[in-house]
């Protein structure tokens, strides 16, 4: 489908792949409802979609309250129209080994990122089933099928999302509805989210590398919106990991718990008086980009060969072809 007047709704909106997403979807003329807590990067992102020639409304809102997330819907479809595209994309996290992070940040981790695209995916399906139309994108990981050290909370979160949008996938077919859930699984980006995560690590926490910056997230964000797909996995690092926890579960456990400390943390030190996202969105505009932009990449081979596996099944199968009529005509000629 055509995203040109689509009306979408990003959750997370103010920054990271929520704000590369938005952006995405404005250069495409899409009207785009933007929710997060931070005013600031929603404004920001608002006029980033209007440049782009899009139309946005901004809501703050807590996607951890259900009936916050359900208010918002209501004020997006009074001003844009009928909702056909809700992404679910909103996260926090904390860094920290299980033992050490409190009850209630757990419970704040699993409230955001998980309920939080529970209450996203009931507010648009209310809207979505009547009209028998609408896809709802999942914003996953590649830590929803493998979980790693220091972000116990986050991972749980993504796995209960994976069983989730299953559950709900079924039901959708159990009913006949057109309605469309998708799951995208993203690896390491380069977003903000590692300069304001709470944490009481010594030194700076960091992405996994490979990184790779969150447009090559929010392509695969707009491209799964507009196909018929279950599931996009970005970057060969996500399909490595999903394949290793099948085959080789316990070799990975002994991987990560030799290696996953010190990768996920740089070698500076954590600034004093460093705020954190978890309850309150930090002040200011952040935009979609973190501070790993040296070494992340832009660019995904394997995204690109999954966006375009028809062009590249048709033209292996013309290829083929082509290689069998030259064989038959070197026979014929000898």
């Amino acid at each position: 489908m055509g995203l040109d007047g689509m009306v979408v709704v990003i959750t997370g909106a103010s920054a990271g792949v929520g704000r590369a997403t938005a952006r995405s979807f404005g250069e495409r003329h899409a009207r785009v409802g933007l929710l997060a807590r931070g005013g600031d990067g929603l404004k920001s992102a608002r006029r980033e979609i209007e440049a782009a020639g899009g139309e946005a409304i901004d809501v703050q809102c807590d996607v951890a309250d259900a009936d916050a997330v359900e208010a918002a819907a209501d004020a997006v479809e009074r001003e844009l129209g009928p909702i056909d595209v809700w992404v679910n994309n909103a996260m926090v996290g904390v860094f920290d080994e299980f033992v050490d992070v409190s009850p209630d940040d757990f419970r704040r981790v699993t409230d955001v990122t998980y309920l939080g695209c529970v209450n996203g995916t009931r507010s648009a399906l209310r809207r979505m089933m009547g009209r028998d139309r609408g896809a709802i994108v999942q914003v996953g990981s590649a830590l929803a099928y493998r979980g790693i050290p220091l972000q116990a909370a986050y991972c749980g979160a993504k796995h209960a999302i994976e069983g989730f949008t299953e559950s709900v996938r079924t039901e959708l077919l159990h009913r006949g509805s057109s309605v469309r859930i998708v799951q995208v699984h993203l690896p390491a980006l380069n977003t903000p989210q590692f300069h304001w995560v709470k944490t009481d690590l010594t030194r700076h926490p960091r992405p996994v590398p490979p990184i790779y910056q969150p447009e090559v997230a929010a392509r695969a964000i707009v491209w799964a919106a507009e196909h018929r797909v279950r599931q996009v996995s970005v970057g060969s690092p996500t399909v490595l990991t999903v394949w290793a926890e099948k085959f080789v579960p316990g070799l990975l456990d002994r991987y990560l718990a030799r290696t996953g400390y010190d990768a996920q943390q740089a070698t500076w030190p954590i600034e004093p008086g460093r705020p954190d996202n978890l309850y309150e969105p930090v002040a200011g505009d952040h935009g979609a980009h973190g501070e790993f932009d040296d070494v992340a990449r832009s660019r995904s081979v394997q995204l690109w060969m999954t966006m375009h596996r028809t062009a590249l099944g048709v033209g292996g199968v013309l290829g083929l072809g082509a290689a069998f009529g030259a064989l038959r005509a070197a026979r014929s000629g000898r």
